[in-house]
């Protein structure tokens, strides 16, 4: 099925291959993530993740071949959403988040697609939304959390620089807020206050914004330990760029604590 464009959700193409089974989802973006999300999905399923939560992969134009329908279907994937309009990690997830809040979801859970992280914790993040949280944060610094071969230039621009402007933005400390595996809840996404759906968040300003708006408006919001492994050796998977990327971020954070991306 074909979603044309709307305010605040690009146009987008909706595979559905299972009803609507949990009161939770995980929305996964990726974009030609190729072996990594193939990996991903089968940790998933090994733990057993759509008893759980529904899975939907949010897809922003891959060409590798990851999501092909059978494939995706015996990864007991419950949904594949295709963007059709423009922007990259922000408009794949307020296309998942309008779908999910459509389809009636409680809570959502948001994780990369490059199997650095540990999906088998998706349960904890269910019980703490379940708890009344309106944020849950998955964090490797805090204990139990685990941060595997972390390049050191990234440890330490989120440990110096990321994390102490969030949490200054948020009046809450957080240790990990570059990381994208996190629950929200339905009560927080669907707040006027809030307002995700918007076209001002076209790549990682969602992510920055719903960190922090959460404890503004009164919200519970905490972090729970996960773990985050990188590769030994190789390339880093990662979609930013060293310099144009980080000086993207680094706008992103000063914009969000000036209280740019707030409602007007």
């Amino acid at each position: 099925m074909i979603y044309e464009k709307q305010e605040g959700v690009p146009s987008f193409v909706c595979t559905e291959y299972a009803p609507k089974k949990k009161n939770y989802v995980v929305l996964i973006p990726i974009i030609n993530e190729g072996k990594r999300i193939r990996k991903e999905l089968e940790r998933a399923k090994r733990s057993r993740i759509p008893e759980y939560a529904d899975i939907v992969i949010c897809d922003g134009g891959s060409s590798d071949g990851s999501t092909e329908d059978g494939l995706l279907k015996s990864l007991q994937v419950n949904t594949l959403l295709v963007k059709l309009g423009q922007g990259k990690q922000g408009a794949q997830l307020r296309m998942g988040i309008w779908w999910a809040l459509k389809r009636g979801y409680q809570g959502i859970i948001t994780i990369d697609g490059n199997n650095k992280d540990s999906i088998e914790d998706v349960p904890t993040f269910i019980k703490k939304l379940q708890e009344g949280y309106g944020l849950v944060q998955g964090s490797r610094f805090v204990r139990g959390g685990r941060a595997i071969h972390t390049p050191w230039l990234r440890l330490l621009s989120v440990r110096l620089v990321h994390a102490p402007v969030i949490s200054l933005t948020a009046g809450q400390h957080f240790t990990d807020t570059t990381n994208a595996f996190r629950g929200y809840s339905a009560a927080y996404l669907k707040d006027r206050r809030v307002k995700p759906l918007r076209d001002i968040f076209m790549t990682y300003e969602l992510l920055a914004y719903l960190s922090v708006r959460a404890t503004q408006l009164g919200y519970r919001a905490c972090e729970i330990p996960v773990a985050r492994a990188y590769p030994r050796t190789g390339k880093t998977p990662t979609k930013i760029s060293f310099f144009k990327g980080n000086l993207e971020l680094l706008k992103i954070l000063w914009n969000n604590l000036l209280g740019a991306y707030k409602p007007r």
